[in-house]
């Protein structure tokens, strides 16, 4: 969204949209314009990676069995194809937008990010269940933890949305959604970002605690060692991966609520927004399904072998004394 002005702005009391053709708007357009350049380039690659992963996806999501990972992939997955055409409307420039469909695009956006969250919070608790044995003190903590931190999450996102006013102004032959609200978010986007790191901190640490306990245990079931070994390998990986660009999307957005950044327009302030948007969906709608696909993967492999007669069994996620299977995680 083209949210952030730099310069004072005068709300106008028709309600009307503004059209100005002065040149002190020139850095902000400048600045918006280069931000829709990257809006694009993200979806782009959020498309290209949609386009990339499909032929895994048509053999590990549609022609497996339905189930609840089924639904939460595909919302993860076209979700955020969705955001990302939302998120280029709301930033094209030449597109003219009335001052309700630019509020319905913020809210939208809020709306998605809030819920592809909680999907992908939902994912890691289904994987964490697992790997601790299906356990339900676990699970039971984990449902809880997550509740109470996702419940303020969206206590804070609607408080923030419902002080947001969007209006239209016309600059030089551009189209700009400004925001005209004159409350201060920056403090309740950083409460909602750190309690995503709470919650993203506690499960990455599970699930290191848990990897090395099996570590442990593959010293006395070497029999057996290969296949949880190579399990939990993908799973951390990819967990480990995931967390890494959390953390590392977590600091722009901490970096960027300081107003020398987000009250910029310098060349400095683009590309620091410029990397976030990139992080971002990177994070969410590429990493995220992969948390699923990864694991699918691994048990369509062990599925093939076991077909194929190399005596491969399926010890996902139990103890290496039981054989069960792990492949809907």
């Amino acid at each position: 969204m083209r949210t952030s002005s730099p310069l004072a702005i005068t709300s106008n009391p028709l309600n009307m949209t503004l059209v100005s053709n002065d040149p002190s708007w020139w850095p902000l357009i400048d600045f918006n314009l280069g931000t829709s350049y990257v809006t694009v380039a993200s979806s782009t690659m959020l498309v290209y990676d949609w386009a990339l992963m499909f032929g895994q996806e048509l053999e590990l999501v549609w022609k497996h069995d339905f189930s609840v990972m089924t639904v939460l992939y595909l919302c993860v997955r076209y979700g955020g194809i969705s955001y990302s055409f939302i998120t280029i409307l709301g930033n094209f420039p030449s597109v003219s937008l009335t001052d309700l469909v630019s509020n319905i695009i913020f809210i939208a956006q809020s709306g998605i990010s809030v819920v592809e969250n909680a999907i992908l919070g939902v994912i890691m608790i289904i994987r964490l269940h697992a790997m601790y044995q299906r356990s339900i003190i676990m699970l039971t903590f984990l449902v809880v933890v997550f509740l109470a931190l996702m419940i303020t999450n969206v206590v804070i996102v609607v408080i923030q949305n419902s002080h947001n006013s969007y209006e239209e102004f016309a600059l030089s032959g551009t189209y700009q959604c400004v925001n005209m609200g004159v409350f201060d978010s920056a403090r309740l986007v950083a409460a909602t970002w750190i309690l995503g790191s709470v919650w993203e901190v506690l499960a990455l640490s599970l699930a290191l605690r848990v990897a090395v306990k099996h570590i442990c245990e593959l010293q006395r079931f070497r029999s057996t060692g290969r296949t949880i070994g190579d399990c939990f390998t993908v799973l951390i990986k990819t967990h480990v991966l995931y967390f890494a660009f959390f953390a590392a999307v977590s600091c722009l957005i901490m970096g960027f609520m300081s107003p020398k950044i987000s009250n910029s327009t310098s060349v400095g302030a683009k590309i620091y927004l410029g990397i976030l948007q990139i992080f971002l969906p990177v994070q969410m709608f590429i990493l995220g399904p992969r948390l699923i696909l990864s694991i699918r993967q691994y048990h369509a492999k062990l599925v093939a072998n076991s077909e194929a007669g190399t005596g491969i069994t399926t010890i996902a996620f139990q103890d290496p004394t039981h054989e069960s299977t792990g492949g809907d995680v």
